[in-house]
This record gives C-alpha cells, sequence and structure tokens, in this order.
C-alpha cells in the first residue's frame, strides 16, 4: 500500500500571470465612455486620493510614486505659516474613516433612514406585469384565478403558453376544465393573441375579436396553419405543412383562390387582414429598452487630412488630492494611516495610468482606421473596404486582441452618422480585377439585385452568382445562397408573385 503514501514533488514550469495592474488596464480599454464615466465616479467616491481636476486645478506631469513625494518634499519648508489643515487632528480623522466611513465624533454611529431611490425611479412594465393587473380586476373563482397566475408565468418572450394543460394541471392538482377556463380568461386579456399554444390560435384569436365576421380570414388561418406545438422540430413543421399553406408561402394566390372556391379579390383582402395581425403579441411588453449610445470618438476632416479626436466631455479629469499627498511627505500621521494612503495612493496613480493607455490605444487604432477607409469617410457605405482586426494589430503593435477590446461597444461620429467601431472591419472577396471587395459591400450588390428583380421572374441565385461574375466578383452559387439568408431575403420560390 506504499502508492498511497503522499509525496512531493519539484516541478519547474512558465506561466504566464496578468499583474493586477495590468487586469485594470485591459477591463478599463474595454469600456465605452459612459462606462468610464460611471467608473471614474465610483473609483473618486471609494478612493479620497482621487479628486476631479478644474479649470484652476494644475495638472499633473508624472505618474510615478518617487517624484510625487520628492516633489511634494522640497515643496515643505523648514518652517511653515499656520496652516488650517494642521489646526485639526488628523489621525483622529483618519481613523474615523477608516473605521466605518462616517460618525458622530463620539464612536457613535448615527443611522438615518431614507427612502429607496428605486421608488423614484420609474421602471418599464413587463408582459407578466401587465397581465397580472388584469387578473386582478377580472372577476373568477379563486381556483381559476390560481391557475391564471400559473399559466402567466408559464409565457414565454412572444407570450405563447410553453407548457400543456394537462401538464399545468397534474403538476397543480387542478381539474382540465378548470385550466381551460383558466387560459380562456388569460386570452381576453390585452394584448389580444396572448396565451395562445400556437400560431393559429393566436391569430384565430385576434381575428375573432377584431373582425369576426371575417369567415374567410378565419379559414385561410385554420386550414394553413395546423396544430402543432411551437418547439416542433424544422421537419416536423414541414411535413405538417397543408398544400395551401405552401401555396401561400409561394405567395400563388390564384391557386389559393381556385382551392377555397373564392375570388382572388376576396383572398387578397383576407390576406391583408392576415398581414395586420401580430404573431408575437408578448413583445409589445418584452421589449429590450433603447440603449443610449454617445460616440467615444469624432472622425473629422481638416485642411491636412482626417484626424481622430477623443469625447472627453462629461468625463471627469482625474488628479491626486493635494491635500493627501501631504501625508506621504511628512510625518503628520500614524503608520497605519500613512499605509493606508500609500495603498491609495498607488491605487490612484494605476487607474490614472490606465485611463491613459486606453485613450492612447484608442487614438492609434482609430488613427490607423481612417488611414484604410478615407473612401468610405468621404462617399459612404458603398466605398468600405476590407479590414481585419489582425491587420489593425499589427501595425499598431499590439495583440489582435487588444484592437478587439478598444472598438468593442465604442462608436465614433462621422460625416455618414454615428457608427460602431467594429462596423470598419469587414472580410475581403474577390473584387473586380482581383481586387479587394469587403463582405458588407458584397452583400448590398446581392440585396440591391433583389430589390430591383422583376417579382413575376425572380433571379435565382446561380443567376445572381453569375451577375456578380460578369463584374469581376467570383463567388460561388452556395455563397450567394448564404449570404441571402444572412440577410433574410426569402427563396426563389418564395420571392415569386403571379400575376
Amino acid at each position: 500500500m506504499s502508492w498511497l503514501q503522499p509525496k512531493l514533488h519539484l516541478k519547474i514550469a512558465q506561466k504566464q500571470i496578468l499583474t493586477p495592474g495590468l487586469v485594470q488596464m485591459v477591463s478599463v480599454l474595454a469600456l465605452n465612455r459612459l462606462e468610464l464615466r460611471e467608473m471614474i465616479n465610483q473609483e473618486m467616491v471609494a478612493n479620497p486620493m482621487l479628486e476631479e481636476m478644474t479649470d484652476e486645478s494644475p495638472a499633473e506631469q508624472d505618474y510615478t510614486e518617487e517624484t510625487f513625494i520628492k516633489a511634494e518634499t522640497e515643496k515643505v519648508p523648514e518652517t511653515e505659516p499656520a496652516n488650517p489643515f494642521d489646526e485639526f487632528d488628523i489621525n483622529s480623522f483618519f481613523n474615523q474613516y477608516l473605521d466605518s466611513g462616517g460618525g458622530n465624533g463620539n464612536g457613535e454611529h448615527e443611522v438615518i433612514e431614507k427612502p429607496s431611490f428605486e421608488k423614484f425611479i420609474s421602471s418599464p412594465q413587463g408582459l407578466t406585469d401587465h397581465l397580472i393587473w388584469q387578473l386582478s380586476v377580472t372577476v373568477c373563482n379563486e381556483t381559476v384565478r390560481e391557475i391564471a397566475e400559473v399559466i402567466i408565468g408559464n409565457l414565454d418572450e412572444n407570450g405563447y403558453v410553453t407548457a400543456s394543460l394537462e401538464e399545468i394541471a397534474k403538476n397543480g392538482n387542478y381539474s382540465l376544465e378548470d385550466v381551460e377556463e383558466a387560459l380562456a380568461t388569460v386570452q381576453e386579456f390585452d394584448p389580444l393573441g396572448v396565451g395562445a399554444r400556437n400560431l393559429r390560435e393566436c391569430l384565430l384569436t385576434q381575428l375573432r375579436a377584431l373582425d369576426p365576421q371575417n369567415a374567410l380570414a378565419q379559414q385561410i388561418v385554420s386550414e394553413c396553419m395546423p396544430k402543432r406545438p411551437l418547439a416542433a422540430s424544422e421537419e416536423e413543421q414541414q411535413s405538417a405543412e397543408s398544400p395551401l399553406a405552401k401555396l401561400l408561402q409561394s405567395n400563388q394566390l390564384k391557386e389559393v383562390a381556385r382551392a377555397l372556391n373564392r375570388p382572388i379579390e376576396l383572398i387578397k383582402r383576407a390576406m391583408e387582414v392576415i398581414r395586420g395581425l401580430d404573431p408575437r403579441p408578448g413583445l409589445r411588453y418584452n421589449k429590450t429598452q433603447a440603449r443610449l449610445v454617445e460616440p467615444d470618438v469624432y472622425f473629422r476632416k481638416m485642411d491636412e487630412g482626417w484626424h481622430v479626436f477623443m469625447n472627453d466631455d462629461d468625463v471627469p479629469q482625474l488628479r491626486l488630492s493635494h491635500v493627501y499627498r501631504k501625508l506621504l511627505a511628512r510625518d503628520a500621521a500614524d503608520r497605519e494611516v500613512r499605509n493606508y494612503v500609500k495603498e491609495r495612493f498607488s491605487a490612484a496613480l494605476q487607474l490614472m495610468k490606465s485611463i491613459e493607455q486606453r485613450k492612447h490605444t484608442i487614438l492609434r487604432v482609430c488613427q490607423c482606421i481612417i488611414q484604410r477607409q478615407e473612401e468610405f469617410l468621404e462617399y459612404g457605405a458603398d466605398h468600405l473596404k476590407p479590414l481585419m482586426i489582425k491587420e489593425v494589430a499589427e501595425e499598431v503593435g499590439v495583440h489582435p486582441s487588444t484592437v478587439s477590446r478598444a472598438v468593442s461597444s465604442k462608436y465614433a461620429h462621422t460625416p455618414q452618422g454615428v457608427l460602431e467601431l467594429r462596423s470598419f472591419f469587414s472580410e475581403s472577396v474577390n473584387g473586380p480585377e482581383g481586387g479587394g471587395m469587403s463582405l458588407q459591400t458584397l452583400k448590398r450588390l446581392v440585396k440591391k439585385m433583389i430589390e430591383e428583380e422583376d417579382t413575376s421572374h425572380p433571379l435565382t441565385d446561380d443567376q445572381i452568382a453569375k451577375k456578380l461574375a460578369d463584374g469581376g466578383i467570383q463567388v460561388t452559387r452556395r455563397t450567394v445562397a448564404k449570404y441571402r439568408e444572412d440577410l433574410r431575403i426569402p427563396s426563389t420560390h418564395q420571392r415569386r408573385v403571379k400575376a
């Protein structure tokens, strides 16, 4: 059993470990302007060594601890005039600060209960809140109300029920009749179509409420959209499609009219009504809030060419507190206070270095971008050139991940609008006469060809590839099909409109 005895082994290995300062520098680089401003404000609250630089504040020249201490020591004369700063007990002040950050001077901390800011900030009402409120003012028995709450809790973001009625009845020990009554109650709520189990039920619920006399529209929905769960696989959905549904997908309205034995004018009117319905009623209350975007940089053209400027408006400019720096140059505090101030001093210097390095890196990356994309800035999206992150990294002299962080979630104010910095990067495809063309430009060409096609004879992927080849752009049919799918453009068969 000697193999179970513990043993010590020596092993030599090389590992690359990021220092805390480097980790902070990487994190700061990834912040956009709004996030940087918020982070600086938080750091100024947490670190007393940091303060915002004003117009009257002298600018700091060097970010080294030794330089600061030496400069402050040289500024201290042998005999100083009376200073109000020296009239209070520094040790007592810092001991109170280190203990808890506040007090009444006697070691007792006054607790003042204040209302939460959450009470003053309005938040958008979600789908669940909207339905629960309607349920609270609905007259029904307690069992149905309880089941309705369960159903509301089982709705997805589109407003569809994700659990079957049998599961709800079994898990809650309810009768199936009560569950069906609760579902009918929820389906009467706003928005119309919520609580449906499939697309067919969703659209029929809306039709019965908005246009109950339109029997033709209800017939089309009933026959074209079979009862199938939303989670059905693509193969199951295709196999469940009726012949009438396939005719509608290919927009063959004449064949639909012939199949239903109705005039084509009535079919067109019914289709207009159906297109006006909402297949995802829950999204109205589950929309992602618009994100505030402010440009991090400005691209401006001057007499000597294009230039990059950082947008530093409303971003606090930091400096080290003159009052606290004196504690490092004199024996004005005990050892504990001095160590604390020195620690905060080093953290403040590192943060200021990280912010300065962030600015330097972003400016260098953006300068490289405008050198490559001058035509895009001048003439628009059709003149975007291929540009890879690796190319910029090699020119700037940094790792590609550094460039990726420098452009992540950041925006530039340009003559073409406020654009995300990532939009200046694009893959290359074989362009005219062997020249490079950006992938985004090629996709716009494909989209433009399809928009200008004859809808009665839409272009096939082979025809689009041939047209591109005639223009000197060599791509395969499979590539065209992939770009078309990326642009969410239907196939040739689905785009065809028969007169």
